[in-house]
Protein backbone atom coordinates (compact mmCIF):
# COMPACT_ATOMS: atom_id res chain seq x y z
CA UNK A 1 0.00 0.00 0.00
CA UNK A 2 1.27 3.45 -0.73
CA UNK A 3 1.58 6.40 1.11
CA UNK A 4 -0.62 9.31 0.13
CA UNK A 5 0.67 12.72 -0.34
CA UNK A 6 -1.38 15.22 1.78
CA UNK A 7 -3.64 16.84 -0.57
CA UNK A 8 -2.88 20.70 0.64
CA UNK A 9 0.17 20.36 -0.68
CA UNK A 10 0.78 22.02 -4.27
CA UNK A 11 1.74 19.28 -6.37
CA UNK A 12 0.64 16.58 -4.76
CA UNK A 13 -1.05 14.83 -7.77
CA UNK A 14 2.13 14.86 -9.16
CA UNK A 15 3.95 13.42 -6.45
CA UNK A 16 1.41 10.91 -5.50
CA UNK A 17 1.11 9.66 -9.27
CA UNK A 18 5.01 9.26 -9.34
CA UNK A 19 5.11 6.93 -6.14
CA UNK A 20 2.56 4.75 -7.75
CA UNK A 21 4.49 4.70 -10.57
CA UNK A 22 7.56 4.08 -9.53
CA UNK A 23 6.59 0.77 -7.42
CA UNK A 24 4.61 -0.27 -10.48
CA UNK A 25 8.00 0.18 -12.24
CA UNK A 26 6.01 2.91 -15.18
CA UNK A 27 8.68 5.61 -16.75
CA UNK A 28 5.79 8.44 -16.31
CA UNK A 29 7.05 12.43 -16.05
CA UNK A 30 5.68 11.78 -12.74
CA UNK A 31 7.95 8.68 -11.97
CA UNK A 32 11.58 10.63 -13.33
CA UNK A 33 10.64 13.84 -11.17
CA UNK A 34 9.76 12.06 -7.83
CA UNK A 35 13.05 10.03 -8.47
CA UNK A 36 15.07 12.92 -9.10
CA UNK A 37 12.96 14.48 -5.58
CA UNK A 38 13.41 11.16 -3.70
CA UNK A 39 16.11 12.42 -1.39
CA UNK A 40 14.59 15.17 -0.01
CA UNK A 41 11.27 13.47 -0.28
CA UNK A 42 12.84 11.01 2.09
CA UNK A 43 13.82 13.63 4.58
CA UNK A 44 10.51 14.75 4.86
CA UNK A 45 8.94 10.88 5.74
CA UNK A 46 7.61 10.11 2.71
CA UNK A 47 8.11 6.90 1.02
CA UNK A 48 9.44 6.53 -2.37
CA UNK A 49 9.93 3.04 -3.59
CA UNK A 50 13.30 2.67 -5.33
CA UNK A 51 13.05 3.42 -9.47
CA UNK A 52 13.67 5.85 -12.22
CA UNK A 53 17.14 4.92 -12.98
CA UNK A 54 20.65 5.98 -12.43
CA UNK A 55 19.88 9.80 -13.90
CA UNK A 56 16.34 10.46 -13.58
CA UNK A 57 16.86 14.01 -14.54
CA UNK A 58 18.20 12.80 -18.06
CA UNK A 59 15.34 10.42 -18.35
CA UNK A 60 12.65 13.28 -17.69
CA UNK A 61 14.25 15.36 -20.38
CA UNK A 62 14.46 12.47 -22.67
CA UNK A 63 11.16 11.82 -22.23
CA UNK A 64 9.61 15.29 -22.95
CA UNK A 65 12.19 15.67 -25.84
CA UNK A 66 10.33 12.41 -27.55
CA UNK A 67 6.66 14.39 -26.61
CA UNK A 68 8.09 17.86 -27.92
CA UNK A 69 10.83 18.79 -29.07
CA UNK A 70 10.73 22.48 -28.98
CA UNK A 71 8.92 22.38 -25.49
CA UNK A 72 11.28 20.59 -23.45
CA UNK A 73 13.34 22.68 -21.69
CA UNK A 74 10.64 24.92 -20.51
CA UNK A 75 8.09 21.70 -19.26
CA UNK A 76 11.27 20.39 -17.47
CA UNK A 77 11.94 23.74 -15.54
CA UNK A 78 8.27 23.87 -14.97
CA UNK A 79 8.49 20.46 -13.86
CA UNK A 80 10.92 20.88 -11.41
CA UNK A 81 9.69 24.14 -10.31
CA UNK A 82 6.50 22.09 -9.23
CA UNK A 83 8.57 19.86 -7.21
CA UNK A 84 10.72 22.40 -5.53
CA UNK A 85 7.04 24.33 -4.68
CA UNK A 86 6.08 21.23 -2.95
CA UNK A 87 8.89 20.18 -1.31
CA UNK A 88 8.83 23.12 0.59
CA UNK A 89 5.28 23.43 1.41
CA UNK A 90 6.07 20.16 2.63
CA UNK A 91 8.96 21.56 4.50
CA UNK A 92 7.18 24.21 6.06
CA UNK A 93 3.94 22.17 7.15
CA UNK A 94 6.41 19.87 9.14
CA UNK A 95 8.02 22.67 11.10
CA UNK A 96 4.57 24.84 12.11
Amino acid sequence: MMQRVSSGLPGHEVVDAGICDLAAGRDTESAFLVAIAAPRLRALGIEVPAGGGEQPDHSLYELLSERDPGDAHGRYNALIRQMVSFCRAAEHATTS
